[in-house]
């Protein structure tokens, strides 16, 4: 009896000690909902980017994405939420970046210098798309590969007879 009693008291701790590793991993990853606003953003290209992905200000996450979706002209809108305690001002621009070469994109908030800031279900106008950094590193060493082998932008001289 003495040792069922033990044994549904460890289980008991080993079930609390999980339920709090859950509620820290959850609060701290940024997965909690944020107390915020939306906003959204058109842009041609958004490679790298998905649902829960980092909006930053300043290299700070002030927001995550919410969702993509894409638009009978082939355009792709972004819903963001942000953080409450953040104000965009309505001129600010949107750039899809990453913090290094093999890492993640997210997406980077520019602010411009307008007094108005954007509203609840407001849009951000200027917007850059994601950079196809495989097709400029592709460019760069067929371009690169073509000129070691002399002066390769000189006309190939006549032949004789």
């Amino acid at each position: 009896m003495h040792n069922e009693t033990v044994e549904t008291l460890i289980g008991a701790v080993v079930i609390v000690i999980a339920v709090v590793f859950v509620i820290f991993t959850y609060q701290t990853t940024g997965s909690a909902r944020m107390d915020g606003y939306e906003l959204t953003a058109k842009m041609v290209r958004v490679d790298g980017l998905a649902a829960g992905t980092d909006v930053r200000l300043g290299g700070v996450k002030v927001g995550t994405i919410k969702a993509l979706t894409l638009n009978p002209d082939y355009m792709i809108t972004i819903h963001m939420d942000i953080n409450g305690n953040v104000k965009v001002p309505d001129d600010s621009s949107l750039v899809v970046t990453s913090s290094g070469l093999l890492s993640g994109s997210y997406l980077s908030i520019q602010p411009g210098g307008s007094d108005k800031m954007l509203a609840a279900g407001g849009q951000i106008k200027n917007t850059q798309g994601a950079i196809d950094m495989m097709g400029l590193l592709n460019k760069f060493v067929n371009s690169s590969s073509g000129s070691s082998s002399g002066n390769s932008s000189a006309a190939p001289a006549p032949s004789q007879p």
